[in-house]
């Protein structure tokens, strides 16, 4: 289960061909029933809130052996990954990718993974680019381009091809703002505090 709920009492129903448990009535995660004895079948993204507090243990982790197995982690987050460490250090490198795949709670795993491939081809090492990116690719109306496999002819185009260009978080949102219809400012009131009222001809300077 996720770790989150870990210290709370949650509800289990085991069928035929799954598992189940609950919170409450709500779903929390579900399971294909194994057939076998001391098996064991790990969800990655269950285990993200814990892995981004000891990167460390991420690389080793039975979660991710499982996720590159399931085809979940493929080699465009390798790659991706492993640029990030070379450029922001093996920990840093780590909590970056950790923070695209929480990303995969809330978008289509192919968005997230073409927004990857864009950002890598773009040099773009941070979890902001991958999230425009990916973005971008759900916002548009077309179907996103899903990137080739390693070896095919058009992976090794991409790879020899001039870099794509990305654009940074903040600047895409910037962008986006709506129009400004609101008239500008005025401080012509504030012209009566600068006008000093007119000194009768029996007052001195200064009082």
């Amino acid at each position: 289960m996720p770790v989150r709920f870990i210290g709370r009492q949650l509800r289990v129903l085991l069928h035929a061909n799954d598992l189940i448990v609950y919170d409450g009535r709500t779903v929390i995660t579900r399971h294909e029933r194994l057939g076998g004895r001391n098996g064991s079948r790990l969800v990655l993204d269950h285990y993200l809130e814990a892995l981004l507090r000891k990167p460390g243990a991420f690389p080793g982790s039975t979660a991710l052996e499982q996720a590159r197995s399931a085809g979940r982690f493929t080699p465009v987050h390798d790659k991706w990954w492993t640029a990030a460490k070379a450029t922001h250090g093996d920990a840093a490198g780590t909590r970056a990718l950790i923070e695209v795949l929480l990303l995969a709670r809330h978008m289509d795993h192919e968005q997230v993974v073409a927004g990857l491939a864009a950002a890598y081809r773009a040099g773009a090492l941070t979890a902001d680019a991958v999230v425009l990116e990916a973005r971008k690719l759900a916002e548009s109306d077309g179907e996103p381009a899903m990137p080739a496999r390693p070896g095919t002819k058009q992976g090794a185009e991409e790879d020899e091809g001039p870099a794509a260009s990305v654009t940074f978080l903040a600047d895409w949102r910037l962008s986006h703002l709506p129009p400004e219809t609101r008239p500008l400012p005025s401080v012509a009131h504030y012209d009566q505090l600068l006008q000093r009222p007119g000194r009768t001809a029996g007052e001195r300077e200064g009082s």
